[in-house]
């Protein structure tokens, strides 16, 4: 991968963690309903990562009347449903939806600060973390791996982002210049870590970036927020990759040099419908699946596998 080579794939860092092994390996899933079998964990044990990067959807406690009670108990229940081998490893988050409060809600979502606290508590975000203390859930690290900085970025797409248009399934593009995915301030704030010295940036969002031709939710919803993003990562002449999740089915897409790794779903599988994009590299799987990231000095390798650690999808990146 070149230094303008950009791969899309949504993470995100703020403290420096130091991997002394041959390469970084990082897992990548979304779509983790508290209620449903996870076997995924088996495949992705024998993995031996280094970081697990949760993309969203991490539990499902939405309501259709906007309140929090199915949340609480949602986490309580996935509290005692994730495997205890996690906590050996680093592990990073950002939320969707259905861990938000709302399905396909965005800042107008009412109860959007009390959701932040239940996040912060269920992940343990500790009280120095800026998390903590401001609004919205997107937060940066830094990790040192051999002679390498890599930067994760995650991203929020809820707590600031406007009103979707048209109806659900079926969304239309919303025009309006003062229509916004992020926010002003974590704009801002994104363009300022962009700009920060790394070897490798990871880009984390829940929903995807790349991808143009579905009519759910996506960053082209809002297109001028998409344009934007894209023309500050071609800007930043750095190599980025973007990871996001959400769709219940997973695939690699590329837009020039721009790549983007979608995790989903770690156990609720997808509709069982083909779905292509003009973006897309190979096929879509709406079965059960995760993403690995192997991180060496030299080379970047991409991986979309399913519930038995077979590969669906793979690429190869030299840095």
């Amino acid at each position: 991968m070149s230094k303008t080579t950009i791969l899309i794939f949504l993470v995100f860092f703020t403290s420096l963690y130091v991997n002394s092994g041959e390469k970084l390996t990082i897992g990548f899933g979304s779509c983790l309903h508290q209620d449903h079998p996870q076997e995924i964990w088996d495949p992705i044990k024998k993995e031996q990562l280094d970081r697990f990067f949760f993309l969203g959807d991490n539990v499902y406690g939405d309501s259709p009347l906007g309140h929090l009670i199915k949340m609480k108990k949602a986490y309580k229940t996935q509290k005692d449903s994730l495997p205890s081998w996690l906590n050996d490893i680093s592990v990073d988050s950002i939320w969707d939806d259905h861990d938000f409060g709302k399905n396909d809600g965005g800042r107008t979502y009412r109860l959007k600060k009390e959701a932040q606290e239940l996040y912060l508590d269920f992940w343990e975000i500790p009280e120095s973390d800026t998390r903590s203390i401001r609004e919205g859930v997107y937060f940066e690290k830094k990790v040192s791996h051999k002679n390498m900085t890599i930067q994760l970025i995650g991203l929020d797409t809820r707590y600031f982002r406007s009103d979707l248009k048209g109806p659900k399934g079926n969304y239309e593009k919303n025009l309006d210049p003062k229509a916004t995915v992020l926010g002003k301030d974590q704009w801002n704030w994104l363009k300022n870590k962009i700009k920060e010295k790394s070897d490798l940036t990871l880009i984390a969002s829940s929903i995807q970036i790349l991808a143009k031709d579905h009519p759910y939710e996506k960053w082209e919803n809002f297109p001028k927020e998409r344009e934007k993003l894209i023309n500050l990562i071609n800007e930043s002449k750095k190599n980025i990759i973007l990871v996001t999740g959400d769709r219940h089915r997973g695939g690699i897409y590329k837009l020039d040099n721009l790549y983007e790794l979608t995790a989903s779903s770690l156990n609720r599988p997808g509709g069982n419908f083909k779905e292509s994009d003009n973006l897309l590299i190979g096929n879509t799987y709406n079965q059960m699946n995760y993403g690995i990231l192997e991180i060496s000095e030299d080379k970047v390798e991409i991986f979309l596998k399913d519930i038995n650690g077979n590969i669906l999808e793979s690429e190869i990146l030299d840095i």
